[in-house]
């Protein structure tokens, strides 16, 4: 044979499968450029540039790792429909009197033109969008792109070792397949699966058993920290339930449904359930594929939009004020000599302050569980980690009703209480061998931002009068000794003046503290902005990008598995005519199960969003988003809009079904 035969005959078989090809080589094509943009931002000097530009490239690095393990397993897979597909005409090929080996050479070649072509025009396409990706990220965490245009080789070179190395192991896969099977097997191939599938019970409970795992984590763990620990134990529970339901669950209870006559002999239910036993047994996977990648767009997207949208309710919720003062001096006094200080900045620079807050406050941790007793002796449970330490933190009701403008009364030996994160759940407070009545749990507090920032619970207390106030420092002081916590004094003031005011008001304050060797931190809200920013912002891009990856892998398995079906029902079809069955009846009951079939995966992943929702809601508090509303509200709105983009993608797909079934 000549030279040219391979490469012409590998050429030719790309061509006459292009409606299964092109898909593939189109999302080829979009992978490689995502992977490529995404690298090139976390190399890309004026992204380091940036305020936060270092934290910035370390999320763009990360999310390019994930994007490359992400493409190994998606590639490999949908590569799996197209060699089904095909592995009947390698059956012929191999009748016909082509040896293995020439079919292996004939996948060499081809597989040498699909990632030339993917490569080529991947690349391509990165370094064209590159830029606007670029610009993107800086419109995103408001910071300045530098002008220019730029290429990192470094960047094309790791995409071409990565994803060559990738086509180079689907190649070699794929030829293992075809010289695995002898002709016959490879003839036959298009058609496994035929067999009724044997229900496999064990398989769909233990799948039952680890998403109720899953989703009682989700629902009972009340604790944010302890949500961190708990949450990936969650998802990974969650993954194999979905799997196993899928693969075993799902032919399980579609035959409970054929036990039942009256269900099951009517001539839709009949068609319907029937084929989708069959449906079951060879696109479980590809359908739990689906639900997982669906689950995995909805959380990632809803949960980085809502902190894009809400992140001026989480600024205000770190930064209290625009300046904030917090002396380190330990004293019961306070530190009125430090707060004159700022004052006297404030008049030098003619600084108009609009409202300001000061007051004392004590703070230090304790076990819920062991009545906050504990850290008095410096014991640490054993269960520290299951039970972590909550924040105590106590002020006057005189500077309370001050700062929150409220006529509050309270009796000796009542308190007032609000919890940041958990609630506390009991009705009294025991402190010291004192127990304290909880008059009233507040729906907020006066503003602290070093300890909104604390991802540990904290128990905002409000006590009667200072001399409370004080015997509760007095006994801490008296039983932790050295480590005893001290009085803080806090101010913190707005101004009517500008964002770039504010941070040179900031720079200045900060100066002369220091020279007035005055002991204290300063916090500046649009100071600290451009941090949170590039936090959120950053989330935020990774977020919708990954999304977006994962919505095309869910569009390529939908469309591959549409074709699949299309093709393995067209005899199915013809058949059911002939035994007396309309065409519209046909049509009708083809067209209710591959309904059924198609939206299980969303209803499912619907599910999973609504069960992970008081975990992920414990997640978002630890990030200062403290209102679930938002997150409802965006958790909401994605679902309903990735909804209708899974309908347009089934009226879209299920054209192509139509199609081939009707030939």
């Amino acid at each position: 044979m000549r030279k040219i035969f391979y490469p012409k005959l590998a050429a030719g078989n790309i061509k006459k499968n292009a409606s299964i090809y092109f898909p593939y080589l189109l999302t080829c094509i979009i992978t490689i450029a995502m992977y490529y943009i995404i690298r090139s931002l976390s190399l890309n000097p004026g992204i380091d540039g940036m305020a936060g530009g270092g934290f910035l490239t370390s999320i763009m690095y990360m999310g390019s790792r994930v994007v490359a393990i992400f493409s190994l397993i998606f590639l490999f897979y949908t590569n799996s429909f197209l060699v089904k597909r095909r592995k009947k005409e390698f059956g012929l090929f191999n009748i016909l009197g082509m040896e293995k080996r020439h079919l292996s050479r004939m996948l060499g070649w081809e597989c040498v033109y699909m990632i030339l072509i993917s490569l080529i025009c991947g690349l391509g396409l990165g370094i064209a969008l590159d830029k606007f990706m670029y610009l993107l990220v800086g419109r995103v965490v408001q910071g300045t792109a530098a002008l220019g245009f730029f290429v990192s080789w470094k960047a094309a070179g790791e995409t071409a070792v990565l994803f060559g190395l990738i086509f180079l192991l689907i190649c070699l896969y794929s030829v293992k397949q075809v010289h695995g099977a002898d002709p016959i097997e490879l003839l036959k191939a298009g058609n496994a699966g035929e067999r009724e599938p044997k229900t496999k019970w064990i398989m769909a409970l233990t799948g039952l058993a680890a998403l109720g795992g899953g989703y009682y984590i989700a629902i009972k763990v009340s604790n944010p920290v302890e949500s961190i620990l708990w949450f990936f134990v969650a998802v990974v529970l969650v993954i194999i339930g979905t799997y196993m339901l899928f693969t075993a669950g799902s032919i399980a209870l579609l035959k409970t449904l054929r036990k039942n006559k009256r269900y099951y002999y009517r001539t839709r239910h009949f068609v319907s359930v029937s084929g989708m036993i069959y449906r079951m047994k060879q696109n479980a996977v590809g359908l739990a594929n689906i639900c997982v990648l669906s689950t995995m767009v909805l959380v990632m997207v809803s949960t980085t939009t809502s902190l894009m949208i809400g992140i001026e309710d989480v600024i205000r919720e770190r930064y209290p004020a625009q300046i904030m003062v917090y002396f380190r001096e330990d004293t019961p006094e306070g530190n009125e000599a430090g707060i004159e200080t700022v004052r006297t900045l404030q008049r030098q620079q003619g600084i108009h302050v609009t409202d300001q807050m000061s007051y004392l406050y004590l703070a230090f941790s304790g076990y819920e569980e062991y009545a906050y007793e504990s850290s008095a002796v410096g014991e640490v449970p054993e269960n520290v980690l299951i039970d972590p330490m909550d924040d105590l933190f106590f002020i006057t009701l005189d500077d309370y009703n001050n700062i929150m403008g409220e006529q509050k009364t309270l009796q000796n030996g009542e308190i007032l209480m609000y919890s940041n994160h958990q609630a506390y759940s009991f009705p009294t407070l025991k402190l010291f061998g004192r127990e304290y009545a909880i008059k009233e749990k507040l729906n907020s507090f006066v503003g602290n931002g070093q300890y909104a920032a604390n991802i540990s619970n904290t128990h905002y207390i409000v006590v009667p009068d200072r001399e409370t106030f004080l015997e509760i420092y007095e006994k801490q002081k008296e039983i932790l000794g050295d480590k005893a916590k001290g009085i803080r004094q806090v101010y913190g003031f707005n101004m009517d003046i500008g964002k770039e005011e504010q941070k040179a008001f900031y720079s200045a304050l900060t100066d002369w503290l220091n020279r007035s060797q005055v002991s204290a931190s300063v916090e500046g809200r649009e100071e600290a902005r451009n941090s949170f920013m590039t936090l959120y912002g950053g989330l935020f891009f990774i977020g919708i990008f990954l999304g977006v990856l994962f919505v095309m892998a869910t569009v390529l398995i939908i469309y591959y598995k549409q074709i699949s079906e299309g093709y393995d029902d067209r005899e199915r079809f013809v058949i059911m005519q002939k035994v007396g069955m309309s065409r519209d009846e046909v049509k009708s009951a083809i067209h209710s199960q591959v309904v059924t079939v198609f939206f299980l995966p969303l209803v499912v992943a619907g599910i999973h969003v609504t069960a992970a929702f008081p975990l992920i809601s414990k997640l978002l508090i630890l990030l200062n988003l403290q209102s679930i509303r938002l997150f409802i509200a965006c958790t909401g709105a994605c679902f309903l809009v990735f909804a209708a983009m899974y309908v347009f993608i089934y009226n879209l797909t299920a054209k192509t079904y139509y199609r081939i079934v009707s030939r």
